[in-house]
């Protein structure tokens, strides 16, 4: 019996329902606005003709507050597969024109399916954020549903990238399942993110503040540091999700989407010599530096505005992938504080995670003094980046540019945390302290006596600088792999990371170790 042409078309009017989610009208307004609706987000992030979905015809089984008689087109949510450059990725996308993107049980699902495929299937997961929080009506069922999804977050972690786009509200226990990924990309306009809003911050405590203060793109970008990028249109920050994602490899069974170059070029380029700066006091260009290093001069910043007296992102030495960490004097003369503690342990963790080689540019002068860091505790933050460094297994180089004293200088990965080569510049200064702090410690009393106390203190700070503080000391006593020219700088790099492919380090069986949070 031939098919019913009134089951296609059955078929057909449903499939319809899904696709318009909450009506044209309501898409025309969301355009007006600049904004895209959820599926076309997905399609905005996918390949064209490569999305399937999943769970198109789920419907909420409540019952509550006359629910029962409401259909809701996909229960607020678009899930499913498609390729992204090559690369298949599972995705979410919350729709907001349909009751307002609230999470009910059966939305929660939906969104549970997605990433139970990301598991099975090793692919990366990008979520969209765009949602009233809760389904009220649903009550209890909706908070199981949230947990689903946070529980869901952790056993990914570090078995696929994670990347979470915020696009619209994303409030209350909502916001905990980006905070559970990888990286967060927020939209400037339209965007917040926030645990209590204004209102209740208002009843409980009194004062007056605005959304901007509590939930804005640009406060989470650069003083909670919950966010790493800011896009300011829905297009801009799906972009930057591909970006990413071209970086990183599908499952942390994977390599990274290594492109090496038949040969390694080993050129000087004269042009790093002009970065280098032999002035201690002086600051140093070290995103001119990196850019210098990367093909093209092309460096994915992560975490651009947040604790910016360290540099992490992603670039490519002569076509393979590398994490870059780097201390940058023009902020807190390159002193590591509590942030940047955080911001450079949670990127070496991640780089660890997905097989990434990490490439370690060191100019820093120690942990920022204070009573405010002591009491807010740098100790227990800044061990975040021994215990980075140490437990990490990738290929790892560092780069000792310029200043590298005390307790920092083993945070930026010394020899004793991992580092499988290391490489000075001449310029490079390897000390517990700088020459000038250990001078007034190491002969108070001799200046105290001297008829010109300036110039004899000159003289003993050049002396240490010479004898204690040079490179040379630290390659004697085999810390120090080489001693290089700035302009060699990329070469011995690339030929380094080239050389290190094929490192294996095992490490004994454990559950996980306890890092200090």
């Amino acid at each position: 019996m031939p098919l019913d042409a009134k089951v296609l078309d059955a078929f057909r009017e449903r499939k319809k329902k899904v696709l318009v989610g909450g009506g044209e009208k309501k898409a025309e307004e969301r355009h007006e606005k600049g904004l895209l609706t959820a599926r076309e987000r997905l399609m905005r992030l996918f390949q064209p003709d490569t999305f399937q979905e999943i769970g198109a015809y789920v419907k909420h089984q409540c019952t509550s507050f006359g629910m029962q008689s409401k259909d809701f087109p996909g229960d607020g949510i678009v899930v499913g597969t498609g390729y992204v450059e090559g690369k298949q990725v599972s995705a979410f996308s919350q729709d907001f024109t349909v009751l307002g993107g609230s999470l009910g049980k059966m939305h929660a699902r939906r969104m549970t399916m997605g990433m139970d495929y990301a598991l099975k299937n090793g692919t990366p997961l990008v979520g969209i954020a765009d949602s009233g929080g809760a389904r009220i009506q649903e009550g209890v069922d909706a908070l199981s549903g949230y947990g689903e999804v946070f529980y869901r977050n952790v056993v990914l972690s570090g078995v696929v990238p994670q990347i979470a786009i915020i696009a619209g509200p994303c409030a209350g226990g909502a916001s905990y399942s980006p905070a559970l990924m990888d990286f967060i990309i927020m939209t400037r306009q339209n965007a917040q993110l926030f645990i209590t809003g204004p209102n209740v911050i208002k009843a409980v405590t009194g004062r007056q503040v605005t959304m901007e203060e509590v939930g804005g793109a640009d406060m989470h970008a650069s003083v909670s540091g919950n966010v790493h990028f800011v896009a300011e249109t829905d297009r801009e920050a799906i972009d930057i999700a591909k970006r990413i994602l071209s970086f990183v490899p599908a499952n942390n069974s994977e390599d990274p989407p290594h492109r090496p170059t038949p040969a390694v070029t080993m050129a000087e380029d004269p042009g790093m010599d002009k970065l280098a700066q032999s002035d201690p006091s002086a600051p140093m260009d070290m995103h001119g530096i990196v850019r210098r290093l990367v093909d093209n001069g092309d460096f994915l910043e992560v975490h651009a505005g947040f604790a910016k007296n360290i540099i992490v992102g992603f670039g490519r030495v002569e076509g393979i992938v590398v994490g870059f960490l780097a201390n940058n004097s023009m902020e807190k003369a390159g002193c590591l504080d509590i942030d940047s503690s955080d911001k450079g342990a949670r990127f070496i963790r991640f780089c660890n995670a997905f097989n990434i080689p990490i490439t370690t540019l060191v100019d820093v002068p120690g942990f920022l003094p204070g009573i405010e860091q002591e009491r807010g505790g740098i100790i227990r933050h800044g061990a975040k980046m021994l215990f980075a460094y140490s437990s990490s297994t990738v290929p790892k180089i560092t780069i000792l540019c310029r200043k590298s004293y005390g307790g920092a200088y083993l945070a930026m990965c010394s020899q004793d945390l991992g580092a499988d080569v290391i490489y000075a510049w001449p310029t490079a200064e390897v000390a517990v302290m700088g020459a000038d702090g250990a001078v007034n410690i190491l002969y108070n009393r001799e200046l105290k006596e001297a008829d010109d106390a300036a110039a004899k203190r000159a003289e003993l700070v050049s002396e240490y600088r010479a004898e204690f503080a040079s490179p040379y000391l630290a390659a004697a006593r085999g810390y120090v792999t080489d001693i290089i020219e700035p302009s060699r700088t990329r070469s011995v790099l690339s030929m380094s990371l080239r050389k290190l492919m094929n490192k294996r380090e095992m490490r004994p069986p454990k559950k996980h170790g306890n890092i200090p949070l």
